[in-house]
């Protein structure tokens, strides 16, 4: 009996994907990644860093705003969104209120910690991470 359980356990563990072993860099790379979602979605600051004789790189407000309105554009477009989500946050804010809940229809579902926002941050950051990396290690050496 128990020789056939490890053979129903091995098949078992022959069907689930291979472990992930994430290394340091990938690590780092995900944090800084992750932070600096945070602080465009959170802090509404623009992400900078410089590499040793590099002009600087990084992501500004403008640029992220910029992203949000282009992905909010695209799901009206596409049809994505089927209330008035965009005419009452729009009568909202004139009023200096706003509903979260047209936010949301607005952007979508995320999975992500930091919702849809943060899924765009990272998507600008994406091709910034290893220089970013880089000049952080240049920043450690001195």
């Amino acid at each position: 009996m128990n020789a056939r359980l490890n053979i129903c356990q091995a098949a078992h563990d022959a069907k689930l994907p291979p472990m992930v072993s994430e290394t340091p860099k990938e690590i780092a790379r995900a944090e800084w990644l992750y932070e600096g979602g945070e602080q465009l979605v959170q802090l509404r600051t623009g992400v900078a860093f410089q590499r040793r004789m590099s002009p600087p790189q990084g992501v500004s407000m403008k640029q992220f705003a910029l992203a949000v309105d282009e992905y909010v554009n695209k799901r009206l477009s596409d049809c994505e969104v089927g209330t008035t989500a965009l005419g009452w946050l729009l009568i909202d804010a004139n009023r200096g209120t706003v509903d979260s809940v047209n936010v949301d229809e607005l952007l979508g579902n995320s999975d992500h910690p930091l919702g849809k926002l943060g899924e765009i941050a990272e998507a600008l950051l994406e091709p910034l991470a290893d220089d970013a990396l880089i000049a952080m290690a240049e920043d450690a050496e001195l």
